[in-house]
């Protein structure tokens, strides 16, 4: 039995075989997975119940188990329908910012705004989509793997 913070055996198996860059989308509940990934990215889906798990649950998991180099956010696009619901940086962010923090990241949120997310996440590098049950808006975050350092 694995000790570690992570053990969904798909996951730990599409991480164990990435390299470095190697992209990875922890996607809320509305994110379109089936869609909008890129085109050797493998889909896992963790919606148990709306709200379960959540992006930021998944992320401190991932963040256990592999080196992570950047944390990209999906940004709010002021033109966006569903942008006025969100008058400043979405709530969910000030979650992330904290398992940075107490995981000692060195990483920052990097927005990029939703059609210029969408198109990032198709890249040839992107190897792994974890669809969550996160209700949360603009919760979606793609993760650019490290490497091990001596």
């Amino acid at each position: 039995m694995l000790n570690g913070p992570l053990l969904h055996p798909d996951i730990l198996r599409i991480l164990a075989t990435s390299g470095h860059h190697s992209k990875v989308l922890i996607a809320d509940g509305n994110y379109p997975a089936a869609t909008k990934r890129g085109p050797r990215a493998e889909l896992v889906s963790l919606q148990l119940t709306p709200g379960v798990p959540t992006v930021a649950q998944v992320f401190e998991a991932v963040l256990g188990a592999v080196r992570i180099d950047e944390v990209f956010t999906m940004g709010v696009d002021r033109t966006d329908s569903y942008a006025a619901a969100t008058p400043g940086d979405p709530a969910v962010w000030a979650e992330y910012r904290r398992i940075l923090a107490a995981t000692k990241s060195p990483c920052e949120l990097e927005p990029i705004v939703k059609w210029d997310f969408y198109k990032a996440v198709a890249s040839e590098d992107h190897v792994l989509t974890i669809q969550t049950a996160d209700t949360s808006p603009w919760a979606n975050l793609l993760l650019s793997l490290g490497c091990r350092t001596f």
